[in-house]
């Protein structure tokens, strides 16, 4: 436990910049994104009360109240979300290879470390998790945030409030990012690191038998990926839905476990057999 421990507060760190990074630019950019949606606004406002003379009551009745959906929509705040998950993405492959980069390859002194190699191995899933979750955390706390930030900007009679949740359900991103129920957090983030973990074995593969072994990773990630949807494929393309949708979602828990296991297992293998000083 000490090993991990110490191996995750190492990977931490050596991701602290580029996750510094993201935060700043998704904190910047989002703010700017309420300061964009609160100013044209109240130049369209400024234009219909002062310039057209159109009674406040007809903008109103036309227009409509200013609230958090311009703001989530706002290409301001959605494009750092898209770039905080596609940096993430790559950095769970990068993960791995800055292990065999430069001359004196760090991968040789992890290997050897009194310990199972499957540390390593968790380690590299706990800072991606922790990644994932702590940028989840940052946007939820944003929201309020800047939610309190456009009723300083704009007045309440041109104002229209919302709450997490039904901001959350009017941005894609953030529907994703924030699921309304359990089930649609542990069925999205179930998926997520899901193909982690296959990532991982897709990785370990290419790293014991490369070319040969990135051939091998593609195939063994795809099929059990389309084992796990399996249930899905059958009902959509080849209309099997003799299942209710519950009786669905219990057969992709279970295939997500195996799945998850099988990976695990394969990865452990590859590690402790393949993959060596």
């Amino acid at each position: 436990m000490k090993t991990y421990l110490k191996l995750v507060n190492f990977e931490f760190n050596r991701c602290a910049k580029l996750y510094a990074a993201l935060i700043g630019m998704t904190i910047v950019s989002q703010v700017i994104a309420v300061f964009a949606a609160s100013r044209k606004y109240i130049s369209q406002l400024n234009e219909a009360l002062y310039q057209n003379k159109i009674p406040k009551e007809q903008f109103l009745s036309e227009t409509g109240e200013i609230s958090m959906f311009e703001v989530v929509n706002n290409v301001w705040f959605y494009l750092p979300i898209v770039i905080c998950i596609t940096a993430i993405l790559f950095y769970s492959f990068f993960i791995w290879y800055i292990e065999w980069m430069g001359k004196n390859t760090f991968i040789y002194r992890l290997l050897m470390l009194p310990t199972s190699r499957m540390t390593i191995f968790w380690s590299k899933l706990t800072t991606i998790a922790l990644m994932v979750f702590g940028l989840v955390s940052i946007q939820l706390i944003l929201l309020l945030i800047e939610s309190q930030l456009l009723e300083v900007l704009v007045a309440s009679e041109f104002r229209l409030d919302l709450s997490v949740r039904q901001i959350s359900e009017v941005s894609m991103y953030l529907s994703i990012l924030l699921p309304k129920s359990f089930a649609s957090f542990v069925s999205y983030y179930g998926i997520g690191f899901l193909l982690l973990f296959l990532s991982f074995a897709a990785v370990l593969f290419e790293r014991s038998f490369h070319f040969k072994g990135l051939i091998m990773g593609l195939l063994f990630g795809g099929s059990l990926f389309l084992l796990f949807g399996s249930p899905v494929i059958a009902r959509e393309f080849f209309g099997f839905d003799w299942l209710y949708p519950g009786e669905i979602l219990i057969i992709e828990v279970v295939l997500g476990i195996l799945v998850i296991a099988i990976s695990g297992w394969v990865s452990h293998y590859l590690l402790h057999k393949r993959v060596t000083v």
